[in-house]
């Protein structure tokens, strides 16, 4: 029996258009996190991180075994980050410490997006917190995650080619400003009120 599973999507794989296409969620989820997760399941039989959990087995792992099981958590977490009627901006606690922190939601999205347009190469822009309840924008190359840096992630944006290149070819930024439109802000609030 396989420890860890291809997780059930809380949407349809075209819930997301026009924004993210139906094809790109079946290669992308169907394909990629399939993958991660199927070399995650072969990589720990019959080793001590059979028993952990995926957190743990990214703390405690390095080399392939960490790159699988950090992609596996990565992807996990970007496509729980979506909804199909998202977008707008967060409310609560969270808008209130995004004021503070960039002097309004606008600034903080452009923030945000800067981050991921120019990050080289593969890997993450995410939206993380401390246990204080400080907000960081931060770039991740690779398989690289907050929780390597004891931050708690709240949001991420994959910006690996693999995650827009069938409905954007080389287009990034078009990429990133539709990413707004299906933000799941109620999920990164719940994530950030357990901090709090």
């Amino acid at each position: 029996m396989e420890t860890f599973k291809l997780p059930k999507l809380h949407y349809l794989p075209n819930a997301l258009e026009p924004y993210i296409s139906e094809n790109t969620i079946n290669f992308h989820y169907g394909k990629h996190l399939a993958t991660y997760i199927g070399n995650l399941n072969k990589l720990i039989e019959g080793t001590p991180f059979k028993n952990m959990e995926l957190e743990n087995i990214i703390r405690n792992s390095e080399g392939v075994l960490y790159n699988n099981a950090a992609q596996t958590y990565n992807h996990i977490f970007f496509f729980n980050s979506l909804c199909p009627k998202g977008g707008g901006k967060p409310g609560g606690a969270l808008l209130e410490v995004i004021n503070s922190q960039w002097g309004c939601f606008d600034a903080f999205k452009a923030a945000f997006s800067a981050a991921a347009l120019s990050l080289f190469g593969s890997g993450w822009v995410w939206l993380s917190a401390d246990n204080s309840g400080k907000l960081f924008i931060t770039q991740t190359p690779n398989a690289k995650c907050p929780l390597d840096d004891e931050l708690t992630p709240l949001l991420t944006l994959d910006v690996w080619e693999h995650a827009y290149y069938l409905d954007y070819q080389n287009q990034r930024g078009k990429y990133i400003e539709n990413f707004w439109n299906i933000v799941a802000w109620k999920s990164v609030e719940k994530r950030y009120h357990h901090i709090r």
